[in-house]
């Protein structure tokens, strides 16, 4: 175990004493903080696990307790989440017709649709327009940002509010075609 002062005292005193050292370098001695602390030395295949044990006391981030949630914020969320959604929508569809072509052939799919009631098409249609309609008009407001357009807070939130708004208007234009 090592033992080691560390203060600013010296860098301290040399930068805001150097003119006139002799009157005041008692006091400022005093004045000055120094402590003493106790340093370990560790191997160097410690240095991971000391690491990964810090990262899991770190907060997440935005750190939820300290910022009030907002319209961005939110919407960066629900971005992210639709993307995924319909991504693993397209690609379980597509996997599933590599492995069974004539199960989900169009004209089954069609058939079977068909037989639902129609409270059932119309919220299926529902849960897949209003992801892609949002995810589409957050990708224009998004593209709008590389522009450097909109980079403003009160930019920010129109362009939030006009997605919000377009997503409800095609989604139930898309859900009564």
């Amino acid at each position: 175990m090592n033992v080691t002062r560390v203060g600013l005292g010296s860098v301290l005193r040399r930068a805001t004493v150097a003119p006139r050292i002799q009157s005041n370098q008692l006091i400022f001695r005093r004045a000055a903080f120094k402590r003493t602390i106790k340093t370990q030395t560790f191997l160097p295949e410690a240095a991971g696990d000391i690491l990964n044990a810090q990262r899991l006391k770190r907060p997440s981030s935005p750190h939820f307790t300290i910022y009030q949630p907002q319209l961005t914020w939110y919407a960066s969320i629900a971005h992210r989440m639709t993307g995924t959604a319909l991504s693993v929508l397209l690609y379980g569809f597509a996997l599933a017709y590599l492995a069974a072509p004539g199960t989900f052939s169009s004209k089954k799919i069609v058939e079977q649709v068909k037989k639902l009631p129609t409270s059932v098409k119309m919220g299926a249609k529902v849960l897949l327009a209003a992801p892609f309609t949002f995810h589409s008009f957050n990708g224009i407001r998004h593209l709008l940002w590389d522009m450097k357009l909109f980079m403003n807070v009160k930019g920010c939130y129109q362009t939030g509010y006009a997605v919000l708004g377009a997503s409800a208007v095609s989604t139930a234009a898309l859900v009564m075609m």
